[in-house]
């Protein structure tokens, strides 16, 4: 897959305020300062797309980006929009701002009809945090797809992070019985991003036969 172009659209404080629900949707979520714009601007080659802060909870709205990609250089264009949504976790704000933050994302997590998957984004650099861990499982209990992507492997050598990815996996084994599909990235040498790319194109590529199918019927 390639992006031809990556644009944002809006920002929205609820999910019935969302664009319309006419695309395939990727969402993207984790820890605060997890490095989830950056992986996010990786993944669409625009350095400054979603907006990146060394200070926690700088996202707080659910923000939209329209992306078009092809198969390759020549082919029909394929339209669908990736979500930058709030972290969950560590951020210096009040008690009723964060229980805010929580029910603007379980809505939108359990109420937009077009969302694909989720991408949960765990730092490598880490051993398995609890907090991870309960997000998933809550995922599961609201039957949301979902992805693992283990970001800034850069930043660690590659043996401690294998061993963290291993752990992180072993510490779900002990509960799932099946496990997600992960992917190891970073976004400073835009690893993981070419495997990333290839798994939303195979699903919107199902998108698209589902919705054939519903025009015929």
């Amino acid at each position: 897959m390639q992006i031809i172009s990556a644009t944002y659209v809006t920002s929205s404080p609820d999910v019935a305020l969302c664009p319309p629900a006419d695309k395939p949707e990727y969402a993207f979520i984790g820890r605060s300062n997890v490095g989830k714009s950056s992986l996010i601007n990786s993944i669409c080659k625009q350095q400054r797309l979603a907006k990146t802060s060394s200070s926690p909870g700088k996202t707080q709205l659910i923000n939209h980006f329209a992306i078009e990609s092809t198969s390759g250089n020549k082919g029909p264009r394929t339209k669908w929009s990736l979500v930058d949504l709030p972290g969950y976790g560590y951020a210096v704000i009040s008690q009723s701002t964060r229980r805010r933050w929580e029910q603007m994302i379980e809505n939108y997590l359990r109420k937009r009809e077009n969302l694909i998957n989720v991408f949960v984004l765990i730092d490598s650099r880490h051993s398995p945090q609890k907090i991870d861990l309960e997000f998933l499982t809550q995922l599961a209990k609201w039957e949301i797809p979902f992805t693992i992507a283990f970001t800034k492997s850069d930043k660690e050598k590659p043996g401690a992070v294998e061993r963290n990815v291993k752990a992180f996996l072993d510490a779900m084994r002990e509960t799932w019985q099946f496990l997600p599909q992960s992917f190891v990235t970073s976004a400073t040498k835009n690893q993981g991003r070419e495997e990333i790319l290839a798994f939303i194109e195979k699903y919107n590529g199902e998108w698209a036969e589902v919705q054939k199918q519903v025009k015929k019927d």
